[in-house]
């Protein structure tokens, strides 16, 4: 099942190889490991894409995408978890992680007022930056591991499950035998 349900949502790997856009990646694409579906494969690239999807940096798919590449794993899928971190969330994940490392760097929050100007930027971000980062590392690393372990755990918990039901179904046909 975990293997049909990703496989019903991914794109097509010559399609994606044959993207004029991606022709400057080479023979980088033709690596058979982005586009497998196998336990190790998937879990690696929920890991890399839900790391990718709390940092507060721009170019999450692309960081996404050469994180598929060094790592080897599925493309599209660690791709595709960046979106988690999208227009309507990121100011929650943000202030959440901004939360998490006042916290852990044991400062008292500063109020601020979010507005999309470089004067913000410039004058405001310089005080929450630090915070900022470290929550959002440490929320990284913690929804990248709780991810990986859920995909290896539902996938071994599945394919145990197959195994049950193959077994039961073998002794089945011996009784009736």
């Amino acid at each position: 099942m975990p293997r049909k349900l990703f496989k019903r949502w991914s794109p097509d790997p010559a399609k994606i190889r044959n993207l004029k856009a991606l022709n400057f990646l080479g023979a980088l694409l033709h690596d058979p490991n982005l586009f497998h579906l196998n336990r190790h494969s998937v879990s690696v690239a929920f890991f890399v894409g839900l790391f990718c999807a709390f940092l507060p940096v721009l170019g999450q798919i692309p960081l996404a995408a050469l994180g598929a590449l060094f790592f080897r794993c599925n493309l599209p899928i660690s791709v595709a978890l960046v979106w988690i971190s999208n227009p309507f969330t990121f100011p929650v994940i943000y202030f959440a992680t901004y939360k998490l490392g006042v916290k852990l760097m044991q400062l008292e929050p500063k109020p601020f007022h979010f507005e999309m100007s470089w004067q913000w930027f410039a004058t405001e971000f310089a005080a929450i930056w630090e915070p900022l980062l470290l929550g959002s590392l440490i929320a990284s690393l913690f929804f990248g591991c709780l991810g990986f372990l859920i995909i290896q755990w539902t996938w071994r918990w599945h394919v145990i499950q197959r195994w049950q039901e193959r077994r039961a179904q073998r002794l089945a046909q011996k009784d009736k035998e």
